[in-house]
C-alpha cells in the first residue's frame, strides 16, 4: 500500500496531529472543486480554520478519533451546500 501511495498522484498524505479526518475531507473538497487555496490547505495551517468550520457545522468531535459514523456528518454538511 505504501508503494502504491508514493506512485498515485490522486493520494495526499494528511500529517495533522488531530482532525485527520476532517483534514483529509476540506482538502479533497478543494481539490474535487478546484478551490485556488488547495496547495495551500496541503501544505499550510491555512487549512485548520477550514477545519474548524466543518466540525462546528457537522457537530462532530474528533478527539477521540473519528471513522465511519462520523462520514455521514460530514456528507450532509456538504449535500446541503450543493
Amino acid at each position: 500500500m505504501y508503494v502504491m501511495a508514493e506512485r498515485k498522484r490522486s493520494i495526499v498524505k494528511v500529517r495533522s496531529k488531530e482532525n485527520c479526518l476532517a483534514h483529509a475531507i476540506v482538502i479533497a473538497v478543494a481539490r474535487v472543486t478546484n478551490d485556488p487555496d488547495y496547495q495551500a490547505y496541503r501544505k499550510t495551517g491555512k487549512v485548520l480554520p477550514k477545519v474548524r468550520e466543518l466540525l462546528q457545522a457537522a457537530g462532530v468531535d474528533l478527539s477521540r478519533g473519528g471513522g465511519s459514523p462520523n462520514y455521514m456528518h460530514f456528507s450532509v454538511i456538504y449535500h446541503s451546500k450543493g
